[in-house]
């Protein structure tokens, strides 16, 4: 879908939905906190998006929703999780629930469930276990055969949706000897469920995102017919793999969308306290920190946009892709809201304030980024397996991989390029060493210089645009180019430790180190393949400048690159943005009008 269309129906349901500030709005954060205090589930909020028509904006348009692509969708839930997490996570469960038919149901189990959604049904995804979490090759739940179908005996838990959804997408044991082939996929119908096979289990009281449900379901020998099996038997993990692939990146607009609330808070904060004679944003050290937030959120918004295109671009490097960004962008957005939560100061604990009150929850629900659907050891682990492919790619291509990888790169992180049909069946489990952001990266930073001589022909002084761009070039140069030296360091780690090799904590570190060299490559590629569909104020090369001195500053926590100058010119691009009440992202998407007193944000 072009940018100008997407754009276009952000504006449509910010206008629906209202400014969350305003207590007479659709969906206000008044009435979000109070759902947050008692831990009620949000069956308006849910419906009233329903109404809107966001759910099928999320489900295939070949089946009978209105999505040919997963970035839509993802732009639309981020607009509601700026308001509510536990919200847009309930809506997002759903699309998750129907993952694994999108990806090998048939046409008619495709569009049933989407007609059972128009009529207001909802679908959980039923994976997990008490016992084995992540380890789903140990999963008990069990899959009998009986005339017509099967009977599901056991337990799933913890489950997103699982007592509010009406069905079911059960991960179930079906073969006998265990293994990755033993495991097969079921369509669940609660309602049709024979007295006592099915039992709901308890919401569980949560720390973040406290209006969600989040519990699970006993069977007992429920029945499931023969069609109501998705893909065949023994496809099970292979489906469920990939199910999990696009939910990693999906669930990152939480985090992103949270930042973008409490930087929007505290921005309001710095922007109107007054000490000692200054605005506190006026302070060096407080702007830095703001701008520093907001150049950290910049940084997740191009990897996320990245790892959304390729879904659709790039489906057989998903594997890389999904892992990345589930564990750079959490990781990095904690950081981030510890940062804002210094500038907010004592109102961090005022959870009842009538401006600043959604900053305490924000901090809460970003943690569910960092454990739902694989947590930070499981994306690194799966990161580790991949690492050595994808240093030996990287050092040594081969023919024409580089021009190929730039190519796509042109899609992949082109805001007004369009993308093929999302298909997700093409997702691969593992990417055979290729990455096109890092594979790219060489490409982004030549283009970054050419901007930088065309910037010098047009402006020729000290301290110009063409000053930033080139230091950017440096400095991405200087980030990518540590790919070289991590597989040197893998190589000579992999010899000293052998078989203990693939589980050791020193290969997890290796890990870490090369999502930031896929961070620093998503800044610069987002910036030159997205600049001419931007808006002012961006793109900015001293916002590039910034993001890749934080990306560096992960390797070297002391070192500072950017001058005060730099800092003031992201500032500008900051208030840029929040004056014109546009998101913080690449997309700038315009944001619901602000209708309320701001007496309150004074306070």
């Amino acid at each position: 879908m072009p940018k100008s269309d997407v754009t276009e129906l952000a504006a449509s349901l910010e206008e629906y939905l209202g400014d969350p500030h305003d207590a007479a709005g659709r969906m206000p954060f008044a009435q979000i906190l109070d759902h947050d205090v008692r831990g009620e589930y949000p069956y308006q909020f849910v419906a009233l998006l329903r109404r809107w028509g966001l759910h099928l904006r999320c489900l295939p348009a070949s089946d009978g929703g209105l999505a040919g692509n997963v970035e839509t969708g993802m732009s639309l839930m981020r607009l509601v999780a700026r308001r509510d997490p536990s919200t847009a996570v309930g809506l997002a469960l759903n699309s998750l629930g129907f993952m694994p038919a999108w990806i090998l149901g048939t046409p008619e189990q495709k569009g049933a469930l989407i007609e059972d959604m128009k009529r207001g049904s909802s679908v959980s995804w039923g994976l997990s276990e008490r016992v084995h979490g992540s380890d789903l090759v140990a999963n008990e739940v069990l899959a009998e055969r009986t005339e017509g179908g099967w009977l599901l005996t056991g337990e799933k838990w913890p489950i997103g949706n699982a007592t509010v959804a009406d069905k079911m997408v059960v991960f179930a044991r079906t073969g006998k000897r265990p293994g990755p082939a033993a495991y097969s996929l079921f369509v669940l119908d609660k309602w049709r469920a024979e007295p006592g096979t099915v039992a709901d289990l308890p919401f569980e009281d949560l720390y973040g995102t406290r209006a969600l449900d989040l519990s699970g379901v006993r069977l007992d020998g429920a029945f499931v017919p023969d069609a109501a099996m998705i893909g065949r038997e023994g496809q099970g993990l292979e489906i469920a793999l990939k199910t999990s692939q696009t939910a990693r990146v999906v669930l990152m607009h939480l985090a992103l969308s949270a930042v973008d609330t409490s930087l929007r808070l505290a921005l309001d904060f710095a922007e109107r306290r007054v000490l000692f004679g200054d605005r506190i944003s006026d302070v060096p050290y407080t702007r830095r920190q703001l701008t520093e937030a907001f150049a950290d959120l910049m940084i997740a918004d191009a990897m996320v946009l990245g790892a959304a295109r390729a879904l659709q671009a790039a489906p057989e490097q998903i594997s890389v892709w999904s892992s990345v960004v589930k564990y750079q962008v959490p990781t990095l957005l904690q950081k981030t809201m510890s940062q804002l939560t210094v500038v907010l100061g004592a109102r961090t604990f005022l959870r009842d304030h009538p401006h600043y009150g959604m900053h305490q929850k924000m901090v809460r629900d970003i943690l569910i980024t960092d454990i739902a659907d694989g947590n930070t050891v499981v994306n690194l682990r799966n990161l580790g397996h991949q690492l050595a492919g994808l240093l030996d790619k990287a050092a040594e291509p081969g023919e024409g991989v580089r021009e190929a990888a730039a190519e796509r790169a042109a899609v992949l992180y082109g805001l007004d390029r369009e993308l093929p049909v999302y298909e997700p069946v093409k997702q691969e489990l593992f990417s055979r060493g290729l990455d096109d952001a890092v594979l790219a990266a060489p490409d982004g930073i030549a283009r970054l210089r050419a901007l930088a001589d065309r910037a010098d022909g047009a402006e020729g002084a000290e301290g110009t645009e063409a000053e930033r761009l080139r230091a950017a070039a440096d400095l991405a140069e200087e980030l990518t180019g540590r790919a070289g030296p991590l597989r040197e360091r893998a190589a000579a780690l992999k010899a000293a430790l052998g078989k203990d090799y693939a589980q050791s904590p020193e290969l997890f570190e290796l890990a870490k180190e090369y999502c930031l060299v896929h961070a620093a490559a998503a800044c610069v590629l987002t910036h030159v393949h997205s600049a001419d569909a931007m808006e002012a104020p961006l793109p900015s090369a001293s916002l590039l400048l910034l993001q890749l001195e934080r990306i560096r500053r992960q390797l070297f926590p002391h070192e500072q690159v950017t001058s005060q100058a730099v800092v003031d010119e992201v500032m500008e691009v900051l208030r840029g943005l929040h004056q014109d009440n546009r998101l913080f992202s690449y997309w700038q998407f315009p944001l619901a009008k602000r209708l309320t007193d701001e007496s309150a944000a004074r306070r």
